[in-house]
C-alpha cells in the first residue's frame, strides 16, 4: 500500500510537471512580439532587409521588415510564413513546409504587397532559394533524401523558373563541364544559386566525386562550368567581381568557413575573425560586408543574422537578433 502511494504521488507530480510545462511552451508560442512593431507601408521605398522572424511567439516563422538604415529598429510583419525567404525588385520566393497528417513542400512566389501570385510543390525539404536583382528570375533547392548538408549521402534538387513564365528545368539537366571535360555523372547534385545581373549568367554549387566545386552557369546553353574546387552555396557581390561561399575546413565532421573568391584573380580572402561554423548562403549587405544566419545556442528555433567584413581578421557582429534568411531590397 505505501508502495502504491509513493506512486501514486510520483505520477500525480510528474503529470503536473508535464501540465506547467505545456501551459509554458503554449504560453510562449502565443506572447506578442517583444520588438518594436510598425506597419508595412512605413517601409515602402526605402532601403530594407526582407528576412524570417525568428522571436519565438505568435509571429514565428512570418516574413519581416526592417529598415537598412535602422535594422535594430522597428520590425513590419507580414502575414506570410516562410522557412526559407528571399525578395528583389518587388518578387519574393518563399520556401515552406506545409504539416499535416501527410507533410508537404511548397515554393511561393508573392508580388511587392505579399500577395501569392504562383505556387508549386517542391520535392524534399526546402534549402535555399534566389531571386534575380531585377525579379525576373527564381531558384529553389530542396532536399531530395537528407535533411542537412551534414549528412553523408544527401541528394538535391534545384530549379530556376522565369517569374510569370515558364519552368527552365532541374538544373541536373544542364550539361556539366568539369575541369574541361564534359561529363555526366550519377552522383551530381546542384545547389545554392546566385544570378548575375544580365539574366544569363548564374553561380551554383556543383558536388560530384567527394568534391565540391563553384560552376558558372549559362541558361540559353544550358551548361554548367566547373571554376574553383572546394565551395559551396555561392553569393556574388553587387559589383559581379566577388564570390563569397562556404568552405569545409572540417574531417569527419563539416565545419565550415566564409572565403571570398576574386573571380579576375583566383584570390582567395578566408574570413577566419568567424571561428563558429557557417552553415549558410550569405548575402552581400553592400561590397564590403556580408550577412549570414547563425542559431542560438541553447535557444531552439531562435537564429540571428551577423554580419562581418570581407578582410581576413574581421569580426562579426550581430545585425538582427532573432532573424534568419536575409536580404537587401534597395528599391
Amino acid at each position: 500500500m505505501i508502495f502504491g502511494v509513493i506512486c501514486a504521488v510520483a505520477l500525480t507530480g510528474a503529470g503536473a510537471c508535464v501540465v506547467i510545462a505545456v501551459q509554458r511552451a503554449a504560453a510562449r508560442a502565443d506572447a506578442p512580439p517583444k520588438v518594436t512593431v510598425t506597419p508595412a507601408e512605413a517601409l515602402e521605398g526605402e532601403p530594407r532587409v526582407v528576412f524570417r522572424n525568428t522571436e519565438i511567439g505568435s509571429r514565428y516563422g512570418l516574413v519581416s521588415v526592417v529598415s537598412l538604415a535602422d535594422p535594430d529598429g522597428p520590425r513590419a510583419f507580414t502575414d506570410v510564413a516562410c522557412d526559407r525567404v528571399y525578395a528583389a525588385a518587388g518578387t519574393t520566393s518563399c520556401l515552406r513546409v506545409k504539416r499535416g497528417l501527410a507533410t508537404t513542400f511548397e515554393a511561393v512566389q508573392l508580388d511587392a504587397d505579399w500577395n501569392q501570385v504562383e505556387s508549386w510543390g517542391l520535392p524534399g525539404v526546402p534549402s535555399r532559394t534566389r531571386v534575380s536583382a531585377d525579379g525576373t528570375l527564381v531558384a529553389t533547392t530542396s532536399f531530395v533524401t537528407g535533411h542537412s548538408y551534414m549528412q553523408v549521402g544527401f541528394s538535391t534538387a534545384t530549379d530556376i523558373r522565369e517569374v510569370g513564365g515558364k519552368d527552365l528545368g532541374n538544373l541536373e539537366e544542364f550539361t556539366l563541364v568539369v575541369n574541361g571535360r564534359r561529363v555526366r555523372p550519377a552522383d551530381r547534385n546542384i545547389w545554392g544559386v546566385t544570378f548575375a545581373r544580365d539574366d544569363n549568367t548564374f553561380y551554383a554549387t556543383v558536388a560530384t566525386g567527394g568534391t565540391t566545386y563553384l560552376a558558372r552557369g549559362d541558361l540559353s546553353a544550358r551548361t554548367l562550368t566547373t571554376l574553383h574546387a572546394g565551395a559551396e552555396c555561392p553569393s556574388l557581390s553587387p559589383d559581379g567581381r566577388r564570390v563569397a561561399f562556404k568552405h569545409d575546413v572540417g574531417g569527419s565532421t563539416p565545419r565550415w568557413q566564409v572565403v571570398v573568391l576574386d573571380l579576375a584573380s583566383g584570390a582567395e580572402t578566408t574570413l577566419d575573425g568567424e571561428t563558429r561554423s557557417v552553415d549558410d548562403q550569405v548575402e552581400w549587405l553592400d561590397d564590403d560586408s556580408l550577412l549570414y544566419g547563425l542559431p542560438r545556442d541553447g535557444e531552439a528555433g531562435v537564429s540571428d543574422i551577423w554580419q562581418i567584413k570581407t578582410t581576413a581578421g574581421a569580426a562579426p557582429s550581430i545585425f538582427i537578433e532573432q532573424a534568419w534568411s536575409p536580404s537587401i531590397v534597395r528599391s
